[in-house]
């Protein structure tokens, strides 16, 4: 069975993924922290940043695990990367090969944990066809940003998403779904199901 190619990400109840002001100094712009504070509350998340405590045995607990546990590899586009290195510990989150999209060639990366950052200039395609080469049988998950998981998109190189819905208003910031031509986006619901501080949806890419 080959590699699931999907992302999984949150977005805020107006539709923004990213808030303003988004920078290495900002990860994910103002308000990020409101819309995946779910994500934060989870022990699962906590114990990958290295962090203890968090909430254990609960339905959102069980979906942050089933996320990370599938992913054999990762894609990143180079302004999440610039973002996160700046933020992340010496104990990568991804623990598992990264291809980062990218114009300026750099030697391989490692980091303590299984996380190995790869740079790859030659476009959205190669990035995807080294992470299935290196996922081991696993899925490969699109981390981001915004405008890489548009780029996927419209390529049509998805099979799966999830989108973890938070019920806060950023105002500004990147959309997830803008600059899409309305037949690019297909899409068939699998599943909804939600908790107290988020609603996660499941969608099947349809090609």
């Amino acid at each position: 069975m080959s590699s699931k190619v999907f992302f999984d990400v949150g977005i805020s109840l107006d539709g923004y993924m990213a808030g303003p002001n988004a920078g290495p100094d900002n990860p994910m712009g103002d308000g990020a922290s409101a819309m995946h504070g779910w994500v934060f509350q989870t022990a699962t998340f906590r114990e990958i940043l290295g962090i203890p405590g968090g909430e254990q045995d609960t339905s959102d607990d069980a979906l942050v695990k089933r996320v990370f546990a599938r992913a054999g590899a990762y894609v990143l586009g180079r302004r999440m990367f610039d973002e996160g290195e700046v933020s992340w510990p010496e104990n990568a989150p991804f623990r598992a090969p990264v291809y980062v999209l990218t114009h300026s060639p750099r030697e391989p990366w490692v980091r303590q944990g299984g996380t190995t950052f790869h740079f790859v200039t030659d476009g959205i395609e190669s990035a995807l066809a080294q992470a299935k080469a290196a996922a081991g049988g696993k899925d490969v998950r699109i981390s981001g940003g915004v405008h890489t998981i548009r780029q996927y998109i419209k390529a049509g190189l998805l099979d799966e998403c999830t989108i973890h819905v938070a019920p806060v208003l950023l105002g500004a910031g990147l959309r997830l779904l803008d600059q899409l031509a309305p037949n690019v986006l297909k899409l068939e619901t699998v599943s909804a199901t939600s908790s107290k501080l988020v609603t996660h949806l499941d969608y099947r890419f349809v090609r």
